[in-house]
């Protein structure tokens, strides 16, 4: 997908000096062409990323040219804070859901703080009800994590296995196998509805909100960082500035 994309933001270059040979294109060409189509069309900062690591990879390891790619400016990410939900209307979503699988894919996703795809991903034995304990495989970078589960939440969970008896995932479809992204997607713009609140809300709102409410609530912030598996320290200490305290 990466090879993808590069290959089309390396295409969109070359048309832009069609008919110059690639070994004559210089470094003024490349401070024009960030000048003149990148900065001038204002394309986002991850697409003009994407041409400066294109560019790198063309010209620094295939074609072993002196270009000085970093000539073209990367651009500086916006400084975005995350969107939290109040521990009342998370309390108001949960509960409009009136079919239990979709109520125990919610509450499971914000009470252990997990992204979409740990949530779908999770098999039966990644639940360890002897330690208490959910075995998060593979989620962001690959890492394996463990996070807690609380009493109430096994609890909904047996009731939960008991009415639906999956096989396999502990998530699974109609049909079986693993339960989709996009009718989870719809799970919860339905009880967002339901709900009556009026916010444009997705999944990863969830997962922000359990992280607030958890340094609202004076967990140490070293704590939460373990819990949502983030790598870096820098990643987790965005929640400060959306945490009431």
């Amino acid at each position: 997908m990466l090879f993808r994309s590069y290959v089309q933001t390396l295409t969109v270059f070359f048309e832009y000096y069609r008919g110059k040979p690639i070994s004559l294109i210089s470094n003024e060409d490349l401070i024009h062409f960030n000048r003149d189509y990148v900065l001038k069309k204002k394309l986002s900062a991850s697409y003009q990323s994407q041409f400066v690591n294109a560019l790198k990879i063309l010209y620094g390891q295939v074609i072993q040219s002196k270009l000085d790619i970093e000539k073209m400016i990367r651009p500086r990410k916006p400084f975005l804070l995350p969107k939290v939900l109040s521990e009342e209307e998370v309390a108001a979503i949960l509960n409009a859901c009136e079919n239990a699988k979709h109520h125990m894919m919610l509450s499971l996703m914000y009470s252990a703080g997990l992204r979409r795809g740990e949530l779908l991903n999770l098999k039966l034995e990644d639940i360890d009800s002897h330690r208490m304990m959910i075995h998060i495989r593979c989620g962001k970078g690959a890492k394996d994590r463990m996070v807690p589960l609380s009493q109430r939440i096994l609890e909904l969970l047996r009731s939960y296995y008991r009415q639906y008896r999956p096989a396999a995932w502990l998530f699974e479809g109609q049909y079986g196998g693993r339960y989709s992204e996009r009718s989870i997607e719809l799970v919860l713009k339905k009880a967002v509805e339901m709900a009556g609140i009026q916010k444009n809300i997705n999944l990863h709102m969830l997962r922000h909100s359990y992280a607030t409410h958890l340094m609202e609530s004076g967990t140490n912030l070293r704590y939460i960082q373990e819990l949502l598996g983030h790598k870096s320290p820098k990643t987790t200490q965005i929640y400060t500035h959306v945490s009431r305290e």
